[in-house]
């Protein structure tokens, strides 16, 4: 684990409503080989300024392991996709030839741009305006495999290269710049039975996720996040812990912070970026939950059924936020937009799983 620095953790007196539950970088010159489904041909620059967007949009991608390839798509709070582009699905990786490595969806997502690797470990951006481009490369190969998160103004990213083995995976973590890969530093390294992910920033700092490196059999959260760590982009040093062995994280980070599922009381746990605990809520079992980017509700995930106050119950799996009052879910052949506004399901023409949303920052 990263060292931490000890903080106080106060508590924050904020409001959540919930429902019961339901259940060795080279870089390269700009090359757009992505597709769009926009008219308008992709010419974007790595270097240049994205246009920013207006509004909030989910990140869609198929599984990697289940084809050669695999798409990444956009699709707005109205269910339309605005951009696609299809990549090589990287190689899978095992621990020893035994056991899988636990691994991320190879995406990440600034304020305006969703990026994603290839096969050869190439990562590539695509935007809501269609542009696209290569932006940088991040190792890969044999039981090798990296996991990158791109600072939400476009300009750093981290990069986790992993090395799995039957013993777990032996990590190194470094920041550099997107573009051209200055100012590159090294900063942390471990080997054990745990690796990490980068998930996102929060601000200037970088979020990593503490993961099994390898599958462990079944049960709730054996394979995800256990907890976030908060640490300087610089140094590695932790500033903050969200969640841990006694309150596993249960979904996807947010803006406002991340829910964790207290496995021994069956207690739900709305936690800030500093650790701090907002609210404590019952639950009836350990299921995944989504925080809202604005903090103001939380979604418990249940077998064909989200929770929520906002906006009622739904059947309907949810599988993360596009914006305070929608989220996106549903099975990877026809995911669906729920509008907390219209009480309505709204269908989406593309495949996949949740990869994130735009705009991209914790």
């Amino acid at each position: 684990m990263i060292p931490a620095v000890k903080h106080p953790a106060p508590l924050v007196a904020l409001a959540v409503l919930i429902a019961g539950c339901g259940g060795e970088a080279s870089h390269a010159s700009v090359s757009p080989k992505a597709t769009s489904s926009v008219a308008a041909s992709p010419t974007s620059s790595s270097a240049a300024s994205p246009a920013p967007i207006t509004g909030a949009f989910a990140v869609l991608a198929t599984p990697p392991s289940s084809a050669d390839t695999y798409t990444v798509s956009i699709v707005g709070v109205d269910g339309k996709v605005v951009a696609s582009a299809q990549a090589g699905s990287p190689t899978a990786v095992t621990c020893g030839d035994a056991a899988a490595a636990v691994l991320p969806l190879p995406i990440s997502t600034s304020d305006d741009r969703a990026y994603y690797m290839d096969a050869q470990g190439v990562v590539r951006f695509l935007t809501v305006q269609g542009e696209a481009g290569r932006a940088t490369t991040v190792p890969v190969g044999g039981g090798r495999r990296s996991m990158f998160a791109v600072s939400p103004d476009d300009q750093r990213i981290a990069v986790i290269v992993s090395d799995f083995t039957s013993a777990g995976a032996a990590i190194k973590l470094y920041v550099e710049d997107l573009n051209g890969g200055a100012n590159h530093a090294d900063i942390y390294s471990q080997a054990n039975a745990f690796s990490l992910w980068p998930i996102g920033w929060h601000g200037t700092d970088l979020v990593v996720a503490k993961v099994p490196a390898c599958t462990q059999g079944g049960g709730p959260f054996l394979a995800s996040s256990q907890e976030l760590h908060v640490v300087d982009p610089a140094t590695a040093e932790r500033h903050f812990t969200l969640g841990g062995p006694t309150c596993v994280v249960a979904g996807a980070a947010s803006p406002a912070g991340v829910v964790c599922e207290d496995t021994s009381t069956s207690l739900l746990k709305q936690l800030t970026w500093t650790g701090g605990i907002v609210k404590t809520i019952p639950l009836h079992n350990l299921a995944p939950a989504y925080l809202s980017p604005d903090g103001s509700s939380i979604a418990v995930v249940g077998a064909g059924v989200t929770n929520i106050f906002v906006g009622g119950s739904k059947n309907f799996e949810a599988c993360g936020w596009i914006d305070s009052t929608h989220m996106i879910g549903g099975t990877s052949a026809q995911p669906r937009v729920w509008d907390f506004t219209k009480a309505a399901l709204i269908a989406v023409t593309a495949q996949g799983t949740c990869a994130g949303r735009l705009p991209g920052g914790l």
